[in-house]
């Protein structure tokens, strides 16, 4: 069992939860965040069993381009105010690899800060982030959302990713953050070959005895290999999300909540069965 200080909220992961993603970006995949207002989509998730709301205002998808710090804060501070007041209870991570704007939402209302480039894209991310005293997701990216999908390789992904990680908290836990969540970071540097085989054998980063985050939801690996558009990845994104259950995820960050809660509710049953 893992427990996160959430700015005074203890986040007790002794059963997997649901962060729902919250994208506050014009671009994203998958455009049902895009359609819907912000505080009717959190009031949803929630209501559906989301523990974590991630917000993110910058694109990560591959190929997408930089914006401002300032243009960030003006994407999700906003968001994150007006869902910190309309739901305090709510655990509201941000999503972004900006010192800046981990900084700014954590000040908004935000209690963890999720950041693909793992501090890589900004020196100033893991002191922020210590001074800060919330959770970091650290997750595993090979280069950067620009060019990551610009022929990946490695000769082992899963010792690789385990290499990196090793190496990583070490240098979180020097510059002195307390919490440490681990995303493996499927599809980012990755080939769908990569990310299957990285799925398959994620209960080797068991052994970091750190949470795992697994950020699948309707990604490419499912709707490329199914052969149909992210919008219909619900089902295949919950026969992924169930593997990586079985595989040690402590939490599922989805754009579907009530099907992932339903994934982990059926998991937990079987395996309290005898």
């Amino acid at each position: 069992m893992f427990t996160l200080n959430c700015k005074g909220k203890l986040l007790m992961l002794d059963s997997p939860v649901v962060m729902g993603i919250i994208n506050a970006t014009p671009d994203s995949f998958y455009k049902g965040n895009i359609n819907e207002d912000m505080i009717v989509l959190a009031a949803k998730m929630l209501a559906d069993g989301a523990t974590i709301l991630d917000i993110g205002g910058q694109s990560t998808k591959p190929g997408s381009e930089r914006i401002t710090a300032e243009e960030e804060l003006n994407r999700v501070i906003p968001v994150i105010e007006a869902i910190s007041k309309k739901f305090p209870g709510a655990i509201i991570s941000i999503d972004t690899y900006s010192s800046t704007v981990a900084h700014a939402a954590v000040e908004a209302g935000a209690a963890i800060v999720n950041d693909v480039s793992a501090g890589n894209m900004d020196i100033q991310m893991l002191p922020t982030v210590a001074g800060l005293g919330v959770p970091y997701v650290c997750m595993h990216m090979q280069g950067t959302p620009e060019s990551m999908q610009k022929d990946p390789q490695y000769s082992d992904v899963t010792r690789e990713v385990l290499d990196f990680f090793i190496a990583k908290i070490h240098q979180c836990k020097k510059e002195g953050i307390a919490d440490i969540i681990i995303d493996p970071g499927f599809g980012f540097g990755k080939t769908t070959a990569h990310n299957f085989a990285l799925l398959k054998k994620m209960s080797v980063l068991r052994q970091l005895n750190l949470p795992i985050l697994a950020g699948i939801s309707r990604k490419g690996t499912i709707y490329k290999t199914l052969g149909i558009t992210a919008a219909d990845a619900l089902n295949g994104t919950t026969a992924l999300n169930t593997i990586a259950l079985m595989n040690g995820a402590s939490i599922l960050r989805v754009h579907d909540v009530k099907e992932a809660m339903q994934a982990i509710t059926l998991f937990n049953a079987y395996k309290k069965a005898p």
